[in-house]
């Protein structure tokens, strides 16, 4: 996917690259369908074609194609169409139709139409765009924040929210597994992940300053890319931003979901890059960075020229890229260093190195006359190298050309020639590359431990994806290796999912395991014997050749592993492969050569030992490790023999097998990365090449299991809503939506085995809910079609009887308009209409009549009033003086009503302290409620942890004889060792005499013993390694004894605990009754002081009442 750019301005809208426009929809449901006539058919160009069944012959049908031509296909290259209504659909599981076709066009429809990200079931699809859209903003980011994946359209974002959700809910670590071919888009993915986890994750303190350079943990997570891209990402022809390793990278949280840490674990640096690259390629992004010189200083401190083609090594290819701007990049990788914590000495050496590795490349050599020996062609380029990694030119030439290597018990100097010299030079850049891009990985995950609480973390894998090349080596079979044992995880995981939900819902199926279809091919590569196996044997022997590879694989497995096939010969211009194996994705024909080379991967430990003893601190930093000569001389046992002959094969099958159990542990999120074609160009999709990928990833195969299953369901409410028109009698009298159901599928003649009915949920095969649909189509068009007639006789009953009523009214409105023009010109209507405004005159004497009269009763009025007013103040004059005269009465009985309203105050406290005392004891019983719940929730945990143990008992017995086993089979492997050795040494001594005897052959004797003494050396080397295997697998019995006497000493403590937790839980029930009884005393007692105070209350009443009437 493209680089991302800094967003100018307000955050644009990213709905219209997220949902489906309605105007979009109205078209995509106008679209013509027939269910029973469209079809998909196979077309060499386009993948598949929408056709229309003209007709069936036997086992023929013939479909007519766009452009008006008619084709005969078998029936089963014909394949359905889904209904309109489910174009462009968010989740493919969905569809009515499983079938490649309709997963190819739903993709290629979403995809024209700017939708990049599509759900596929448990996954998620997403095809690179090679343009950048607004879907990655703060404003996309928060329309993801807390919601459901259905409540959301499909995003990368989606599936990252739901993991941190699903960690914090579940309290179980998460992982996101993306993975797909180069260039579709893995790495940019990667990083929209890390960064979105980085923003939700993170901390709500601030910087105190400001202005002050940022350098907190969510920055120093984010900037770990640009230094993992600028070593570890290169040019290819189909990505411009390739990511040239994998990397599981583990984002750790606190209890409260904050951010607290991460760490990044590498795999398989393509190291043949650092020296060699196609024409349309380049090597790593950090070569030409730094030949950019928008750092200061950089380019001098390096010895650097200002032309990258001085540099052969790294000019091979092209050298830059349109869309990227190395000085841009450099000074972006520069500043992620400062970040990251790294010194300004660190940065430098890094630097140096780098630069020291495009030295190295133009480092030459010559044959010395006629010998075999190779010398210096110029001293230059070694001076530079010598100069930036802290050493002397003359000693690393030295050791180049003639590195001392061990005979025997002694060193002696070995001559080399030019070609060997060169070899040895590009393994040595190679090498060095390798470790400094792990010494930046180490750096990162040191700069990254906090010592923040960590609880949970959720892991993100970007790893290649399966590669069928034309030629395919050592790398191609470690990845497809790789993706097997992802692709075994996948169909565990993803069907398990399902048929435990089958299990919940009871419903009748039969448990299928997924993941052993490809335990076969698995077993082939890693198990004894195996191909891996195999190659690790052959790597220990110096005689061994890729002839003697071939031959032994043949041998233990052609012809008895039907995953293991000869190779097909190889089309013109192809090198011819050496076997097939039978992956899921495909068969894949290998090439051998190279692989045993590769796999020991040898270093002239003459120049390490130079490196490890130069100037250049992190130049002997990473080389650490390597034992070189000084130490294997120096430390003479076996552990340093076995320790220093690790291959790249076994190293990551161990690397695996730990990323494998680290995902096992974990609950998995899939990403399938989609390239859509080889040209980089936006909106094209070529069918071919993403219908291989679909193969390769897993999606069809994910639809395959999905098929078998089913991958359709609705709960009852929904069901019931949606079909009860195909049964409304039989559903309506129907109470239990569970019963309801059934009878509905019934009733509409559903085949038995196409559905099940479950506890909350009825489940359809595939293609079974689209017959469903098509029948409520049917009823729904029916009805509507009942509707709409009876609907136009109303309209129309109601327009004729509108049109009756304007009838009536014309006619009035027309009798009334004659009979006013006959009036109009009557004389005496002309009169009335003059004398009709004067009639009211002769009445305004009655009128002030009557206003008088109102004036009168008035003033009658008011003088009525007066005099009541009159009364009344006398009245009030007479009640003021009894008022007073009865409150000096009351003045006097003051006394005795305070003595009563202090004793029922009293009374009142009294009442209050016991409900308080009552509220206290309500509040221990549900303290000691909480606490009972709390050891029952421990018992069972206990209880679960026993059952574990004896899991665990039981995995360390099979553990225990499987290690028995291996130690047999190692025993019989020394006998068989020592008894070469024996007759090795006979023949050692057989010569010796030989030597004595005979003078004239003393040379040719010499060379002979010598070979002989190396092969014994080899052999006592290999004796070595197998007798600390067996010392290591007896430690390992020891360990896996003692570990099961503390699992069984720990079973015997946690049956302990567990019987004092039930005889705690039966002292918190005697209590619990105990306070019960004391609840119960208390409220009698307060219910006899309850009524105790109301008749005290009563007797004050009835004597304030009798005093009164005295007073009174």
């Amino acid at each position: 996917m493209p680089k991302p750019q800094k967003q100018e301005g307000d955050d644009p809208d990213p709905t219209p690259y997220l949902f489906v426009s309605l105007e979009q929809k109205r078209i995509d449901q106008t679209k013509p369908y027939d269910a029973k006539k469209s079809c998909w058919v196979p077309d060499d160009k386009e993948g598949f074609v929408l056709g229309e069944i003209r007709g069936t012959k036997g086992d023929l049908v013939t479909v007519g194609i766009p452009g008006g031509e008619e084709k005969n296909f078998k029936k089963d290259q014909v394949t359905q169409v889904n209904p309109p209504k489910y174009e462009k659909a968010e989740d493919m599981s969905n569809l009515t139709y499983l079938n490649d076709a309709s997963v190819l066009h739903n993709l290629k429809q979403r995809y024209y139409h700017k939708l990049i990200y599509t759900y596929s079931g448990l996954f998620c699809v997403a095809i690179n765009p090679y343009k950048r859209f607004p879907v990655y903003t703060n404003r996309c980011a928060k329309l993801y924040r807390g919601k459901r994946r259905n409540e959301v359209p499909p995003h990368i974002f989606a599936i990252s929210d739901g993991a941190y959700v699903n960690m914090l809910t579940n309290h179980e670590n998460q992982s996101m597994l993306i993975t797909g071919e180069s260039g579709a888009g893995k790495t940019e993915n990667t990083k929209k992940v890390i960064a979105y986890f980085a923003t939700v994750g993170a901390s709500t303190k601030k910087d105190a300053d400001p202005n002050a350079k940022k350098s907190n943990l969510e920055d120093q997570v984010v900037q770990t890319n640009p230094v993992l891209e600028a070593f570890g990402n290169a040019k290819t022809v189909r990505n411009d931003n390739s990511s040239r390793f994998g990397k599981f990278i583990r984002i750790h949280f606190g209890p409260t979901g904050k951010l607290a840490g991460a760490d990044i674990e590498t795999y398989l640096l393509e190291k043949a890059r650092v020296i060699s690259q196609q024409p349309l390629e380049r090597s790593y992004h950090i070569f030409y960075q730094i030949m950019s010189g928008s750092v200061p200083g950089v380019k001098e401190k390096c010895l650097l020229s200002n032309d990258i083609y001085d540099y052969h090594s790294v000019s091979q290819g092209k050298t830059t890229i349109p869309s990227v701007d190395d000085a841009e990049e450099f000074s972006l990788t520069d500043e992620a260093f400062d970040i990251l914590g790294f010194t300004q000495e660190e940065k430098d050496n890094v630097y140096k190195i780098t630069a020291a590795v495009m030295h190295m490349g133009c480092m030459k050599f010559k044959q010395r006359g006629r010998e075999e020996q190779a010398e210096p062609d110029g001293t230059e380029e070694g001076e530079r190298v010598g100069k930036l990694l802290g050493v002397e030119a003359p000693g690393l030439y030295q050791a180049l050309v003639k590195p001392r290597i061990k005979v025997g018990n002694e060193f002696v100097t070995q001559g080399r020639n030019v070609n060997q010299v060169s070899y040895s030079v590009g393994a040595m850049s190679k090498a060095m590359f390798d470790r400094l891009f792990k010494f930046l990985v180490k750096k990162c995950n040191e700069t990254l431990d906090t010592k923040q609480k960590r609880q949970h973390f959720i892991g993100v894998l970007d790893i290649a994806g399966f590669e069928i090349f034309d030629y395919n080596g050592f790398e191609q079979l470690c990845i497809n290796f790789t993706n097997e044992k992802l692709q075994q995880f996948f169909n565990h995981h993803m069907f398990v999912l399902e048929q435990e939900e089958y299990t919940r819902e009871g419903i009748t199926w039969v448990f299928i395991d997924f993941g052993m279809d490809l335990a076969a091919c698995i077993e082939l590569i890693e198990k004894p014997m195996g191909i891996l196996s195999i190659l690790e044997e052959e790597s220990m022997f110096p005689k061994a050749t890729d002839k003697t590879f071939e031959e032994k694989l043949n041998t233990n497995h052609l012809g008895k592993s039907p995953n293991f096939q000869k190779p097909k010969p190889p089309k013109p211009g192809q090198q011819a492969a050496h076997f097939t194996l039978g992956h899921y994705a495909g068969n894949v024909p290998y090439n051998i050569t190279g692989w045993l080379e590769k796999n020991k991967d040898p270093l002239n430990d003459t120049v390490v030992d130079l490196y490890k003893k130069g100037s250049n601190a992190l130049v002997c930093e990473i080389f650490a490790d390597h034992p070189g000569q000084s130490g294997g001389a120096a430390e003479k046992g076996r552990g340093k023999k076995g320790g220093g002959f690790a291959t790249v094969s076994s190293a990551y099958k161990e690397q695996l097998n730990n990323l494998m159990t680290t995902l096992r542990s974990t609950q998995p999120h899939f990403v399938r990365c989609i390239i859509p074609n080889e040209l980089k160009q936006p909106g094209v999709i070529d069918s071919h090449l993403v219908m291989h990928q679909l193969t390769c990833n897993g999606v069809l195969e994910g639809i395959r299991i999905c098929r078998k299953g089913f991958p359709n369901r609705m709960v009852y409410p929904d069901f019931k809503l949606r079909y009860m028109i195909l049964a409304p009698a039989t559903m309506a009298k129907e109470k239990e939506p569970k019963e309801a159901a059934r009878k509905c599928l019934e009733e509409v003649g559903l085949d038995p085995d196409s559905y099940r009915v479950g506890h909350t949920k009825v489940f359809f095969r595939a293609g079974v809910l689209g017959q469903m649909e098509e029948l409520r189509d049917d009823r729904l068009g029916k009805i509507v079609t009942w509707m709409q007639s009876w609907v136009r006789g109303y309209l129309s009953r109601k327009e004729f009887k509108k049109l009756q009523e304007q009838r009536l009214a014309l006619q009035v409105c027309q009798r009334n308009l004659r009979k006013y023009l006959k009036l109009r010109t009557w004389p005496w209507y002309k009169l009335w209409q003059k004398v009709r405004p004067l009639l009211n005159v002769t009445r305004i004497e009655d009128e002030i009549a009557k206003l008088e009269e109102k004036a009168q009763k008035a003033q009658e009025a008011f003088e009525r009033e007066e005099k009541a007013k009159k009364e009344l103040e006398a009245l009030y004059a007479k009640l003021l003086a009894e008022k007073t005269e009865l409150l000096a009465n009351l003045e006097g009985e003051k006394g005795s009503l305070s003595e009563t309203q202090e004793r029922a105050n009293k009374l009142q406290a009294q009442k209050n302290d016991l409900e308080s005392q009552l509220s206290e004891t309500q509040d221990r019983l549900s303290q000691e409620e909480d606490a009972r719940n709390q050891l029952m929730q421990q018992k069972k945990k206990l209880e679960q942890e026993m059952s574990g143990f004896k899991k665990d008992i039981e995995d360390l017995e099979l553990n225990l004889q499987k290690s028995e086993q291996d130690k047999a089979t190692k025993d019989h492997q020394i006998r068989n060792l020592n008894d070469e050795i024996a007759h090795q040494d006979e023949l050692i001594n057989k010569l010796n005499k030989e030597k004595k005897m005979s003078g004239e052959n003393n040379q040719k004797v010499s060379e002979e013993l010598q070979a002989a003494e190396d092969k014994v050396n080899h052999l006592n080397k290999v004796k070595a390694k197998l007798e600390q295997t067996l010392d290591e697998l007896e430690d390992s019995l020891e360990r896996e004894k003692k570990l099961r006497g503390d699992v069984e000493k720990s079973k015997r403590k946690v049956e302990g605990d567990l019987k004092l937790t039930q005889e705690a839980v039966a002292d918190l029930e005697r209590n619990k009754k105990e306070l019960e009884q004391t609840i119960q005393r208390k409220d009698k007692e307060i219910s006899s002081l309850t009524a105790k105070l109301e008749d005290e209350l009563l007797n004050e009443a009835k004597n304030s009442e009798e005093k009164a009437k005295k007073l009174w």
